[in-house]
Protein backbone atom coordinates (compact mmCIF):
# COMPACT_ATOMS: atom_id res chain seq x y z
CA UNK A 1 0.00 0.00 0.00
CA UNK A 2 1.23 3.59 -0.86
CA UNK A 3 1.00 5.03 2.20
CA UNK A 4 2.15 8.92 2.98
CA UNK A 5 2.59 10.13 6.58
CA UNK A 6 2.21 13.62 7.69
CA UNK A 7 4.27 14.07 10.16
CA UNK A 8 4.74 17.22 13.15
CA UNK A 9 6.98 17.56 16.44
CA UNK A 10 9.59 20.27 16.48
CA UNK A 11 12.06 17.68 18.33
CA UNK A 12 13.54 15.10 16.86
CA UNK A 13 14.27 13.18 20.16
CA UNK A 14 10.38 13.28 21.43
CA UNK A 15 8.03 10.25 21.42
CA UNK A 16 6.27 11.49 18.25
CA UNK A 17 9.40 10.76 16.18
CA UNK A 18 9.83 7.30 17.65
CA UNK A 19 6.03 6.15 16.83
CA UNK A 20 7.08 7.91 12.95
CA UNK A 21 10.15 5.35 12.93
CA UNK A 22 7.83 2.40 14.29
CA UNK A 23 5.56 2.88 11.46
CA UNK A 24 8.11 3.63 9.07
CA UNK A 25 9.97 0.44 10.02
CA UNK A 26 7.04 -1.63 9.89
CA UNK A 27 5.50 -0.47 6.66
CA UNK A 28 8.81 -1.40 5.03
CA UNK A 29 8.62 -4.38 6.67
CA UNK A 30 5.16 -5.31 5.35
CA UNK A 31 6.79 -4.13 1.70
CA UNK A 32 4.69 -1.19 1.45
CA UNK A 33 5.90 2.09 0.09
CA UNK A 34 6.05 4.59 2.13
CA UNK A 35 6.50 8.74 1.99
CA UNK A 36 6.95 11.29 4.89
CA UNK A 37 6.18 14.88 5.32
CA UNK A 38 8.16 16.49 7.91
CA UNK A 39 6.14 19.45 8.25
CA UNK A 40 8.85 20.54 10.18
CA UNK A 41 11.50 20.85 8.39
CA UNK A 42 10.08 21.09 5.07
CA UNK A 43 10.04 24.41 5.15
CA UNK A 44 6.24 24.68 5.41
CA UNK A 45 4.54 28.01 6.19
CA UNK A 46 1.24 27.39 8.44
CA UNK A 47 -0.52 30.49 8.35
CA UNK A 48 -3.24 31.14 5.51
CA UNK A 49 -2.27 34.38 3.90
CA UNK A 50 -4.44 36.73 1.54
CA UNK A 51 -2.55 34.86 -1.77
CA UNK A 52 -3.45 31.77 -0.21
CA UNK A 53 -6.80 32.65 0.52
CA UNK A 54 -7.40 33.49 -3.26
CA UNK A 55 -5.66 30.55 -4.60
CA UNK A 56 -8.22 28.39 -1.87
CA UNK A 57 -11.25 30.42 -3.46
CA UNK A 58 -9.70 30.24 -7.35
CA UNK A 59 -9.32 26.54 -6.59
CA UNK A 60 -13.06 25.86 -5.91
CA UNK A 61 -13.91 27.93 -8.96
CA UNK A 62 -11.51 26.41 -11.58
CA UNK A 63 -9.43 23.02 -10.08
CA UNK A 64 -5.57 23.15 -10.69
CA UNK A 65 -5.89 26.31 -13.05
CA UNK A 66 -6.80 28.16 -10.14
CA UNK A 67 -3.55 27.10 -8.46
CA UNK A 68 -1.21 29.92 -9.84
CA UNK A 69 1.06 31.19 -7.09
CA UNK A 70 0.89 28.87 -4.68
CA UNK A 71 3.37 27.82 -2.44
CA UNK A 72 5.42 25.47 -4.46
CA UNK A 73 5.96 23.29 -1.27
CA UNK A 74 2.35 22.90 -0.79
CA UNK A 75 2.31 22.00 -4.53
CA UNK A 76 4.40 19.04 -3.62
CA UNK A 77 2.34 17.79 -0.87
CA UNK A 78 -1.11 17.93 -2.64
CA UNK A 79 0.79 15.61 -5.06
CA UNK A 80 1.52 13.43 -2.26
CA UNK A 81 -2.01 13.54 -0.98
CA UNK A 82 -3.08 12.34 -4.65
CA UNK A 83 -0.30 9.51 -4.62
CA UNK A 84 -1.84 7.58 -1.25
CA UNK A 85 -4.00 4.88 -0.79
CA UNK A 86 -3.59 5.58 3.15
CA UNK A 87 -2.02 8.94 4.72
CA UNK A 88 -1.56 8.85 7.84
CA UNK A 89 -1.03 11.88 10.53
CA UNK A 90 1.51 11.65 13.72
CA UNK A 91 1.28 14.80 16.25
CA UNK A 92 1.23 15.66 19.59
CA UNK A 93 -1.72 17.29 21.08
CA UNK A 94 -1.78 20.67 22.53
CA UNK A 95 -3.79 22.48 24.62
CA UNK A 96 -6.44 20.04 23.08
CA UNK A 97 -5.82 20.40 19.81
CA UNK A 98 -3.43 19.83 17.03
CA UNK A 99 -0.56 22.47 16.87
CA UNK A 100 -0.63 25.31 14.65
CA UNK A 101 1.34 23.91 12.22
CA UNK A 102 -0.80 21.04 11.71
CA UNK A 103 -3.85 23.05 11.30
CA UNK A 104 -2.20 24.96 8.96
CA UNK A 105 -1.56 21.80 6.54
CA UNK A 106 -5.41 21.25 6.87
CA UNK A 107 -6.09 25.02 5.95
CA UNK A 108 -3.42 25.37 3.12
CA UNK A 109 -3.55 21.66 1.66
CA UNK A 110 -7.06 20.25 1.52
CA UNK A 111 -8.35 22.55 -1.26
CA UNK A 112 -11.52 22.64 -2.82
CA UNK A 113 -11.55 21.62 -6.38
CA UNK A 114 -8.27 19.18 -5.30
CA UNK A 115 -8.88 17.43 -2.57
CA UNK A 116 -12.66 17.57 -2.58
CA UNK A 117 -15.68 19.60 -4.85
CA UNK A 118 -19.03 19.94 -4.46
CA UNK A 119 -21.41 17.32 -5.96
CA UNK A 120 -25.11 16.56 -5.83
CA UNK A 121 -25.13 19.41 -2.68
CA UNK A 122 -22.38 17.26 -0.60
CA UNK A 123 -19.02 17.84 -0.45
CA UNK A 124 -17.00 14.42 -1.88
CA UNK A 125 -13.52 13.19 -1.77
CA UNK A 126 -11.02 13.84 -5.02
CA UNK A 127 -8.40 11.51 -3.61
CA UNK A 128 -9.29 8.90 -5.64
CA UNK A 129 -6.90 6.77 -4.91
CA UNK A 130 -7.12 7.36 -0.98
CA UNK A 131 -8.52 4.10 1.01
CA UNK A 132 -8.49 5.53 4.82
CA UNK A 133 -6.78 7.79 6.68
CA UNK A 134 -5.30 7.13 10.69
CA UNK A 135 -4.19 9.64 13.15
CA UNK A 136 -1.93 9.36 15.53
CA UNK A 137 -1.25 11.30 18.25
CA UNK A 138 0.29 12.05 21.94
CA UNK A 139 -0.66 13.52 24.68
CA UNK A 140 -0.52 13.64 28.64
CA UNK A 141 -4.08 14.26 29.65
CA UNK A 142 -6.70 11.11 30.39
CA UNK A 143 -8.77 9.53 27.57
CA UNK A 144 -11.36 10.09 29.70
CA UNK A 145 -11.12 13.70 31.02
CA UNK A 146 -10.26 14.71 26.96
CA UNK A 147 -13.91 13.17 26.23
CA UNK A 148 -15.80 14.17 29.20
CA UNK A 149 -14.41 17.44 29.78
CA UNK A 150 -12.68 18.87 27.09
CA UNK A 151 -15.25 17.36 24.41
CA UNK A 152 -13.25 15.00 22.18
CA UNK A 153 -11.85 18.56 20.10
CA UNK A 154 -10.07 16.85 18.01
CA UNK A 155 -12.09 14.49 16.82
CA UNK A 156 -15.01 17.31 16.03
CA UNK A 157 -12.03 19.45 13.81
CA UNK A 158 -10.21 16.70 12.47
CA UNK A 159 -11.90 13.66 12.30
CA UNK A 160 -15.81 14.86 11.73
CA UNK A 161 -14.99 18.32 10.69
CA UNK A 162 -12.18 17.42 8.30
CA UNK A 163 -11.99 14.16 6.63
CA UNK A 164 -15.76 13.19 7.36
CA UNK A 165 -16.77 16.33 5.97
CA UNK A 166 -15.17 16.00 2.84
CA UNK A 167 -16.18 12.75 2.23
CA UNK A 168 -13.64 10.52 3.50
CA UNK A 169 -15.26 8.13 6.20
CA UNK A 170 -12.93 5.47 6.16
CA UNK A 171 -10.67 7.28 9.59
CA UNK A 172 -9.12 6.30 12.60
CA UNK A 173 -7.96 7.74 15.69
CA UNK A 174 -5.17 5.60 17.61
CA UNK A 175 -4.72 8.04 20.70
CA UNK A 176 -1.52 7.16 23.36
CA UNK A 177 -2.64 8.96 26.10
CA UNK A 178 -0.65 10.08 29.51
CA UNK A 179 2.67 9.47 27.22
CA UNK A 180 4.94 11.17 30.35
CA UNK A 181 3.31 8.95 33.04
CA UNK A 182 3.39 5.55 31.88
CA UNK A 183 7.02 4.45 32.14
CA UNK A 184 9.49 3.42 29.19
CA UNK A 185 8.04 -0.01 29.63
CA UNK A 186 4.74 0.84 28.21
CA UNK A 187 6.01 3.24 25.27
CA UNK A 188 8.31 0.89 24.16
CA UNK A 189 5.29 -1.76 24.26
CA UNK A 190 3.11 0.80 22.14
CA UNK A 191 6.04 1.14 19.60
CA UNK A 192 6.21 -2.52 19.40
CA UNK A 193 2.65 -2.68 18.99
CA UNK A 194 2.40 -0.03 16.10
CA UNK A 195 5.21 -1.17 13.96
CA UNK A 196 4.17 -4.88 14.31
CA UNK A 197 0.45 -3.77 13.23
CA UNK A 198 1.66 -1.80 10.38
CA UNK A 199 3.86 -4.35 8.95
CA UNK A 200 1.02 -6.73 8.58
CA UNK A 201 -1.71 -3.83 7.20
Amino acid sequence: MKTLIVYYHPHEGSFCSAIRDAVEAGLHKGGHECKTIDLDKAGFDPVMREKDLAAFVAAGRMGEDGLDGVDPIVLRFMKKLRWAERIMMIFPIWWMTMPAMVKGFIDKVIFPGIVYKMENGRLVSQLSSLKDIIVITTMNTPSDVYKDIFGNSLEGSLIKGTFNQIGIHDTRWISLNMVKQVGDEKRWLWLDEIEKEFAAS
